[in-house]
């Protein structure tokens, strides 16, 4: 590429953002003039292409206390865009083997723009959380979702690492953020178990997973807050808190998607999260 085509594709590439970003930017000026109904109704709309609030069905009181909470003030606070929300919102009922609500909420996702590589990958790194049968569970909804589509399967490769270099390139994005705290805590298993385990954690989370193309460190670190949150393992998300401060994630996109899965997880984990945050600083 010449440097004239160079400095056009920059040209274009920041005048595009700067378009995404007044939209954006825009519509949170607008919800802002919206009362929680009007706010409701706009997003479930977007995000479903339905009507929200229905006046009919056994339970329409229920669903119109979810509706109005979730959609009309969980999402109208933060710095988060849609697209965020919804995979915030796929990796936590993913995690919780919600599968209705998860297939219903991979259909909002690619609703509002995400792609089919950024779900599958979101999906894919729940393993190491949740494990791998639970992670097998979301995978066949995505992919049932993925066929009523017309998305083809299966979806292009994106691995980046093989047998020789997976804990090379796992170590490179894990040492920085997290150290060895994980070998340390585990030093005095016998017959060398703790180091072995330390070494899994390495190539598997990180090297098979966390090297994968589709989702950036940063995205693929506040995910991990939704998964932890969702299974309530606080000691691990203090360390991941930590950890998404070092890639690059503000105290303000935490704490935004921390409410972001409120809904889904509860008060008390969300309130418990939000406090780990505050600690963390």
């Amino acid at each position: 590429m010449s440097n004239i085509n160079k400095i056009f594709f920059v040209f274009v590439l920041t005048f595009m953002l700067s378009i995404q970003n007044s939209v954006f930017a825009n519509t949170q000026n607008e919800d802002k003039n919206m009362n929680r109904i009007e706010i409701c109704k706009k997003n479930y709309h977007e995000l479903f292409g339905g009507e929200a609030l229905p006046k009919e069905g056994n339970d329409a009181e229920f669903m119109a206390i979810l509706q109005k909470y979730i959609f009309g003030e969980v999402f109208a606070i933060g710095n988060l865009d849609n697209k965020t929300r919804e995979m915030l919102t796929v990796t936590s009922l993913a995690a919780q083997q919600t599968l209705p609500q998860l297939k219903a909420h991979i259909n909002a996702a690619l609703n509002v723009g995400v792609s089919s590589i950024e779900l599958r990958e979101a999906i894919y790194m729940e393993a190491p959380f949740i494990g791998f049968p639970k992670t097998l569970n979301a995978i066949n909804v995505m992919n049932e979702v993925f066929k009523e589509r017309n998305i083809q399967l299966p979806l292009e490769e994106t691995k980046t690492v093989n047998e020789e270099n997976r804990f090379e390139k796992g170590f490179a994005i894990q040492n920085p953020v997290y150290g060895e705290e994980i070998k340390e805590a585990l030093s005095d298993l016998p017959e060398n178990m703790g180091n072995e385990v330390a070494r899994l954690l390495t190539e598997v989370c990180f090297g098979d997973f966390y090297t994968r193309k589709g989702l950036d460190i940063k995205t693929r670190e506040l995910l991990t807050i939704s998964i932890l949150l969702s299974i309530g393992k606080m000691d691990t998300l203090k360390s991941h808190i930590k950890g998404n401060i070092k890639v690059g994630n503000s105290e303000e996109t935490i704490a935004a998607a921390i409410i972001q899965v409120m809904p889904y997880v509860g008060f008390p984990n969300a309130i418990e999260g939000l406090k780990i945050l505050k600690k963390s600083k």
